[in-house]
């Protein structure tokens, strides 16, 4: 069994930005669960590196086309390393670069079968035509009139409404593919395929643009306008152009056309890939991608998924001009690997846009990671080392001990936590398997959650003062480790250096890169086994230091008031000695795509699907003022009366019912501080403690406390009212948001 994916190719004429990192970290996430699977698995990632942008920045530069690309491809190479992504640290498999000799073969070929194939309606596939009209460079595409801004002074050129740029006038022969004949036939592939686009909604996007019509595509430039690129088979005066060159290296990087890298990797033994795609790149892979594979008589990939677009904490699509682009030498500075890994996965709902700020990072790290993962770790690993001379201990407990450790509050039946854990396990896979990352992420962190839970009410430390307690001490702590165990297999592909990290603390000697979490058994964790140095995995990061030190040394605004940024500038922060960044960064400063959308070429799509319009600002819908004629409405409150409610949200870490009581629960709830907050909920009634644990509530954070059947109460949580009975229906989110972020 094999398995192929892909990211889009970037294009070479601009630096590495946000959204290609996210793309190639949820490849590698999706190559590594792969991996663990058993199933031989194969990653791109590259850049396309022809066409009259290189040229152009070539000549400026100094350098031929090549020698450019080979300029801009070192510093992505550079940045797949710092991130992890690359050969070395498991990553991709290939980096694939348009400008490869196979590369030329094997697209060769492929126009050649596209050219001697007949067209659904009978139609020569490709043919040979004649074009005028504006033309983008830097979308490297001709414009329709309704794609571009007529000029304000007579005379002038039309600029382009993407790139706000002047237009070329172009008037030349041009082979043209015949995409007008592949309508029904693209339509007939969606419905017999329901899951080639993915998600639906894009899915539905792209079949309205398909039943809409469709124009021939200009697949070629003369050679004396873009020499820089692939010549026409049997016609070496017309050189091709962006979409037969450049989404023709999906196959030639694994052989198509070419023998030598077809036994290298093998073209029948990858094909078909899944490819992941930015939204704004969606139309290339799904409608053009297919028709010309259908005119090659080349199988049609396994899938095309969609992603959506990193927009700033406001909502906003993030720009230079707005001054609000995330910078990754900010990020790789400041940030640990896997907590970015992390991050994106979480934040950002698989298919929908997602927001990006450095606080929310922050904040994320803290609460999930510092708080969480990092701090079961430690705890438990350092409360081994102090308890039990550094050994794993025995997870059993004598019968003779069972009614001690009953009392307690211990489990004596270790079944339980393990048939909770298994369960999540299956519901983690599912997720993943759907690439629901962020979803699957959460049921992960339940099992987080529940350690958590069990080992704040075991209290080992009390335990350990009891000699008559110790089968009991080590029943907990036995539990601990080996769910860290558990928890280290299954988030490997998420973040594979912390995993491998907690690992070797747990002096553990497999490969998590070869271990299948759907095989994992409860109790594998061998008993008397030395633990390794313990050492944090992720440190609290101080937030006010940290903005700080981003906002100076990247020269920022900070993202909290939603309006500064990054500068356009880049800045680099590698160390002494590598000298290559800084002037590739400021000589390819002015070219870089927009940061919210792939720097592919894609880019030159007219009329792709882009990245979501700016929302409004939001209104407060809070202001009596702004209600006139309310009915129903007893007493309306000033604005200012409606600011002194802190209204937070909050994930419940635990919850348990209080003795007793029918209607109460206590529940640990983080709401984004140092510590979690003790809530008391009325609401036992309805809601199950299993069903609360991992659960998105808001809270009201600034409520007085009070004491209820003993318990400090420090807050309210949010619920509705419903029926006769008054059934409390809990106020939650449909989004994923960050534990502590505030209401407004």
């Amino acid at each position: 069994m094999s398995f192929y994916i892909t990211t889009p190719i970037y294009y070479a004429n601009s630096l590495p930005h946000l959204g290609h990192l996210y793309t190639m970290i949820v490849a590698d996430t999706i190559a590594r669960h792969k991996r663990q699977q058993g199933i031989e698995t194969f990653f791109l990632t590259g850049t396309d590196e022809h066409g009259i942008n290189i040229e152009r920045a070539a000549e400026r530069a100094g350098r031929t086309p090549k020698e450019q690309a080979d300029y801009v491809v070192n510093y992505f190479k550079q940045m797949t390393a710092e991130f992890g992504l690359d050969t070395e640290h498991g990553g991709y498999d290939i980096f694939m670069r348009t400008s490869e000799p196979f590369h030329y073969e094997g697209v060769s070929e492929f126009w050649r079968r596209a050219a001697r194939a007949k067209t659904p309606k009978g139609n020569d596939a490709i043919y040979k035509g004649h074009y005028e009209g504006w033309f983008c460079a830097a979308c490297a595409a001709y414009k329709s009139e309704d794609e571009y801004a007529k000029p304000k002074n007579p005379g002038d050129p039309p600029t382009c409404l993407i790139h706000d740029m002047a237009l070329d006038r172009i008037s030349e022969d041009s082979y043209f593919f015949r995409l007008s004949d592949y309508g029904d036939a693209l339509l007939e592939l969606y419905e017999s395929r329901p899951d080639f686009v993915q998600p639906e909604t894009r899915k539905n996007e792209v079949t309205s643009f398909v039943r809409g019509g469709l124009q021939d595509l200009s697949v070629s430039r003369l050679k004396s306008s873009v020499s820089w690129g692939v010549p026409v088979p049997d016609d070496p005066e017309h050189t091709m152009y962006v979409w037969f060159d450049a989404l023709t290296n999906y196959i030639t990087a694994i052989g198509f056309g070419n023998e030598q890298q077809n036994r290298a990797v093998g073209f029948e033994k990858f094909w078909p890939a899944l490819h992941l795609v930015g939204k704004d790149i969606l139309r290339f892979h799904a409608v053009y991608w297919p028709a010309f594979l259908m005119a090659a008589g080349v199988e049609q990939p396994r899938a095309i998924v969609a992603h959506g677009m990193w927009l700033d904490p406001n909502g906003r699509k993030m720009s230079k001009t707005l001054g609000n682009t995330i910078e990754l030498d900010v990020l790789s500075k400041h940030f640990s690997v896997d907590a970015l890994r992390y991050f994106c996965l979480r934040e950002m709902v698989f298919g929908q846009d997602g927001r990006f700020g450095y606080e929310a990072l922050i904040d994320r790290t803290n609460s999930d990671l510092a708080s969480g993962l990092g701090n079961l770790s430690s705890r438990t690993l350092t409360m081994i080392t102090r308890y039990n001379s550094g050994r794993v201990p025995s997870g059993v407990i004598s019968e003779d001990k069972l009614l001690l450790a009953k009392r307690t509050g211990v489990d004596t039946d270790a079944t339980t936590i393990a048939g909770f854990i298994e369960h999540a396990r299956v519901q983690y896979l599912q997720q993943l398997e759907t690439y629901s990352f962020s979803r699957a992420l959460e049921v992960a962190w339940s099992i987080v959650a529940r350690m958590d839970k069990m080992i704040s009410e075991a209290k080992p430390w009390e335990l350990a003062k009891d000699v008559n307690q110790s089968q009991t001490l080590g029943a907990v702590l036995y539990r601990a480790a080996e769910t860290l165990r558990w928890l280290c297999v299954m988030l490997y592909p998420a973040m594979p250096g912390a995993t491998q990290e907690i690992w070797r603390q747990l002096n553990l000697s497999e490969k998590l890169a070869g271990m299948d979490p759907a095989k994992l058994k409860w109790g594998e964790l061998k008993e008397g086994v030395p633990i390794g140095e313990v050492k944090p995995i992720f440190p609290r990061i101080d937030k006010a230091r940290t903005m700080g030190a981003i906002g100076q040394n990247s020269e920022v605004r900070s993202q909290k008031s939603g309006i500064g940024g990054q500068k356009s500038e880049v800045r680099s922060q590698r160390s002494e000695g590598e000298t290559d960044g800084p002037s590739l960064r400021a000589e390819l400063a002015t070219e870089s795509a927009p940061s919210g959308t792939h720097a592919t070429e894609a880019d030159a799509v007219p009329g792709a699907p882009q990245a979501d319009a700016t929302p409004a600002p939001p209104q407060h819908a809070t202001e009596a003022d702004a209600v006139t004629g309310a009915e129903g409405v007893a007493n309306f409150i000033d604005i200012t009366d409606f600011t002194k409610v802190e209204l937070r949200v909050g994930q419940v870490l635990t919850a348990a019912r209080i003795p007793k009581s029918d209607k109460l629960l206590l529940l640990s709830v983080d709401i984004g501080e140092e510590k979690p907050r003790q809530l008391l909920a009325g609401i036992a009634e309805h809601y199950t403690p299993e069903e609360m644990i991992g659960r998105k509530i808001a809270v009201v954070a600034n409520l007085k406390p009070r004491k209820m059947r003993g318990h400090d109460s420090q807050g309210m949580l949010l619920a509705a009212t419903v029926g006769e009975d008054d059934k409390p229906v809990l106020a939650t989110f449909n989004e994923d948001v960050p534990n502590g972020a505030r209401l407004k």
